[in-house]
């Protein structure tokens, strides 16, 4: 039986923060969708991944070994990549998977299926960018099933986080501290603390786990004064600097840098937000960057739910918490400032005085005021390739068109031009 992650119809939901991922590649809690399967899976290198065209040759270089967009059984498990893992999710795969021609829905969505390869559209010889979950279980035995967690909405990464993260603690050995730790540094209740071999903990930083765990990676460094409280997760090579407040569910990926003031938020992998100011309930993409003093408003003034707007659409999140939803390669100049519910697109880049609309459109220019100018995808490019290697990370032929794609994908509404 082959196991395929797949992306389903429902994907646009979370754009732009998908626009060069998979939707699992989505954080949420300690790690991403994508990294749960491969801790629940017996052999990680037997799961195959579906995802859209234009990011697959990218992402199979990224993930050597993997199986991508291919078909290599007749008998399939389709496991719908918007779940978040847990251990009912693996007894699908892992234990007693379901019966042949069956499928399992839960509010309007796929959650999972099993079937031929032939009975897939095209006769199962090439997977389409998007599998219609609902159109593929009305060919099956469909059972209506309830309390499988799956994201479903933009803004859910950030609502999930917290209770994942408090999920995730058993995920690290805390109690071992193999990292190096200065003296003068305050480590409060060390049992739940750990700290990785080649970490370091420099002078006069407070890890406070007082009221929760915190967990830093290997080659992690807190620098000095810097605290840390409530859940926070720094991962392998990230960095949280001089005098930074970090507390209650905070994320940082592998190579980011964390600074100023942040709670309940998700860093993704080689992401910079180094400087003062506050990132709260937020969402921030790798390869952002936020310039220093740059705010964001995760509460209303009248305390009322955030509502979102995206490509002319208002919709409405029921939270009344949510900062920032940035997607990759974007970034924001010094005391930039972002109002609640802010959803930024894909390499946009913004700057000038005054709060930008609370949606920018992906390879944009300015602050919107009156309207964003169309980035040059040449210019985007050349920007992101400096980026990248400024991490030593050389952007290679395959994400160059990934990234060219994205931008004729996500063209600028027109009232924008």
């Amino acid at each position: 039986m082959q196991v395929i992650v797949f992306e389903d119809e429902k994907v646009g939901r979370f754009m732009p923060l998908v626009g060069l991922k998979p939707v699992y590649g989505l954080h949420a809690g300690a790690m991403s969708l994508k990294a749960r399967f491969e801790a629940a899976a017996v052999d990680p290198l037997r799961l195959t991944w579906h995802l859209r065209g234009h990011i697959a040759a990218s992402f199979a270089e990224a993930n050597p070994g993997a199986t991508v967009n291919t078909i290599a059984a007749e008998d399939l498990l389709l496991l719908n990549g918007r779940l978040v893992c847990d251990e009912r999710v693996a007894g699908l795969f892992a234990g007693d998977p379901l019966e042949p021609g069956r499928a399992l829905l839960q509010e309007g969505s796929l959650v999972a299926c099993r079937l031929r390869a032939s009975d897939l559209p095209q006769g199962g010889q090439q997977l389409p960018d998007l599998i219609d979950g609902l159109a593929l279980a009305a060919t099956m035995a469909s059972a209506e099933v309830s309390g499988f967690l799956m994201l479903e909405n933009i803004w859910d990464p950030v609502a999930l986080h917290p209770a994942l993260m408090h999920r995730d603690r058993a995920s690290f050995p805390l109690g071992r501290l193999d990292g190096e730790v200065h003296p003068s540094a305050v480590l409060v209740n060390p049992e739940a603390l750990s700290i990785a071999p080649g970490a370091r903990v420099m002078a006069g930083a407070v890890l406070d786990a007082s009221e929760g765990y915190i967990h830093i990676g290997e080659g992690a460094v807190v620098e000095p004064q810097s605290v840390l409280m409530q859940n926070v997760v720094l991962a392998p090579g990230s960095r949280a600097k001089i005098g930074a407040k970090i507390y209650s569910n905070v994320f940082v990926g592998a190579m980011s840098k964390a600074g100023g003031e942040i709670e309940d938020s998700v860093i993704e992998p080689f992401a910079n937000k180094q400087h003062d100011g506050f990132l709260g309930h937020s969402y921030l993409s790798s390869w952002c960057n936020l310039g220093a003093a740059t705010n964001t408003s995760d509460l209303k003034n009248n305390y009322s739910r955030v509502g979102l707007e995206i490509g002319g659409s208002r919709v409405q999140t029921g939270l009344q918490f949510l900062g920032l939803l940035m997607g990759e390669h974007s970034k924001c100049a010094i005391g930039s400032l972002f109002n609640t519910g802010t959803v930024v697109g894909t390499s946009a880049n913004i700057f000038g005085a005054g709060m930008p609309p609370k949606y920018v459109p992906s390879f944009s220019w300015g602050n919107g005021r009156p309207a964003f100018d169309a980035c040059l995808i040449d210019n985007a490019v050349e920007t992101a390739r400096r980026v990248m290697g400024r991490r030593s990370i050389a952007m290679s032929a395959a994400y160059e068109a990934m990234f060219r794609a994205a931008s004729a994908l996500e063209p600028l509404p027109a009232a924008t031009l």
